[in-house]
């Protein structure tokens, strides 16, 4: 989409956001026919995805999480256009924090952390939420740059708007090194794909997957703990984060036992709600070396 297309679609999206919940979600329940009854928007790498990461489940099983899948993606898709407008107040409404002494306890000590999560739950409110908690590290979150310039400025501006800052994928090392005297919660999204002769390889929902080793490898270099954010949702349009703590000294760990913990993490709660999990992404794109 192009500058035109850019403006024409402005304005809707910031109608979309400034939609009170429940007129939001009318819209999630149109949006959910019209994408994937009628469409079918990539129908057959939800269902591969789901097949080959639960082979134990029956078909029967297997569309209905697809079904419920396809449902949440839509629900994720409009509540981060809300993120646009959605105030402090509200987000705090929506989205519970537990395990918020675990961070204020890092930042009582000037402790720099590692956040890790997955496209699970709604990390985009997740961030915002993070943000509206006071005496906690502040939230750097790593991103890809989009390559509309002006979509880019817009998500930009959806991430940072409750005081989140952002690092590009291009840069993160570098400015984790330059700012590493500072008190920083560097958030990494840990299942996206790497290039697959850079990746560690693990088994990840029964299938061979590569895995960045970027977060061990800074974690270990700037001696940084490994916080887990799990984001689950209790009921429709409201979420729970909750904090532990999976590595408290990785200067102490083997080279990927870092990326073994936090993979299987992820793989538990993708086990646990798999309806809440990205299975449109192609994630199983490449083969082991």
């Amino acid at each position: 989409m192009g500058t035109l297309g850019y403006y024409i679609a402005l304005p809707f999206i910031y109608g979309v956001s400034l939609l009170p919940f429940p007129l939001l979600y009318l819209l999630s329940d149109l949006m959910y026919i019209i994408v994937f009854r009628v469409i079918g928007y990539r129908k057959d790498v939800v269902l591969t995805n789901l097949r080959k990461s639960f082979p134990e489940k029956s078909e029967h099983e297997i569309q209905a999480i697809a079904r419920k899948f396809q449902q949440w993606f839509c629900d994720l898709a409009l509540e981060t256009i809300k993120t646009l407008t959605i105030s402090p107040d509200k987000v705090r409404e929506r989205v519970s924090l537990e395990g918020a002494e675990i961070l204020r306890g890092y930042a009582a000590k000037g402790q720099s952390i590692i956040i890790v999560l997955g496209h699970f739950g709604n990390w985009e409110l997740a961030g915002a939420r993070y943000s509206a908690e006071r005496g906690v590290p502040p939230l750097i979150v790593i991103y890809h740059p989009l390559v509309n310039e002006h979509f880019d400025r817009l998500m930009t501006r959806m991430r940072t708007r409750h005081g989140t800052g952002l690092y590009t994928m291009r840069e993160t090392s570098r400015a984790m090194i330059r700012d590493k005297d500072e008190l920083t919660a560097t958030a990494f999204i840990a299942d996206q794909t790497p290039a697959p002769e850079r990746a560690y390889w693990t088994t990840f929902l029964n299938q061979e997957t590569p895995v960045f080793q970027g977060t061990e490898t800074l974690a270990r270099k700037l001696r940084r703990p490994i916080v887990y954010i799990a984001i689950t949702r209790p009921r429709r349009g409201h979420y729970r984060m909750e904090v532990e703590t999976l590595v408290e000294t990785p200067m102490d760990t083997a080279i990927g036992e870092i990326t073994e913990i936090h993979t299987k993490r992820l793989e538990r709660d993708i086990r646990n709600y798999p309806d809440l999990w990205l299975w449109t992404h192609r994630r199983w794109k490449h083969r082991k070396p």
